[in-house]
């Protein structure tokens, strides 16, 4: 008798774990494969700029992942990477801390990476008619404005626009 429930016993013991041991591997199959994907954030400025971020992503499903990156734009995916483009209203960073509004060389209204006569041209924008500007404008130029913000970014560009030769006015 004692033969029979010790081999009863053992004999539960192995199904209840057989039954764990496929509840387990079940369960296992219903759990989503994470993904692991490259992503390249660009943002693109006012300025022209654009500055590029790259992480990893795990992702567990995509719905969540467009959801967290909504307001990007797709720009190429693949098995490995995913590129999202942004266009951001503001100036880049390195506008906000190193840009200046000068004149170029060859009288261009410009944006300079750091003081004009470094001529580190960022971009440019028109010609100007510098014999129209007051001194003071003329030395500004010279020196370079600096680029604070986007709100000061825009008046100097409002200001200066009116001083372009004819044939440069858009």
């Amino acid at each position: 008798m004692k033969l029979k429930l010790v081999f009863l016993s053992i004999l539960l013991t192995g199904i209840a774990w057989i039954g764990s041991v496929s509840s387990a591997s079940e369960q296992t199959s219903v759990i989503p494969a994470v993904s692991e994907r490259k992503v390249v954030l660009q943002r693109v400025y006012l300025d022209g700029e654009m500055s590029e971020e790259t992480r990893t992503e795990s992702i567990l499903a995509m719905k969540d992942f467009w959801a967290e990156y909504a307001g990007w734009q797709l720009v190429d995916q693949n098995n490995e990477k995913i590129t999202l483009k942004k266009n951001e209203s503001d100036i880049s960073p390195l506008l906000k801390s190193n840009g200046f509004f000068g004149v170029s060389e060859d009288g261009i209204f410009s944006i300079f990476n750091g003081k004009p006569e470094e001529q580190k041209i960022i971009q440019s924008f028109f010609h100007i008619d510098i014999e129209q500007l007051e001194v003071k404008k003329q030395e500004e130029l010279v020196q370079g404005i600096p680029i604070l913000d986007k709100n000061q970014y825009e008046k100097v560009l409002e200001a200066y626009k009116s001083y372009s030769l004819p044939n440069d006015k858009k």
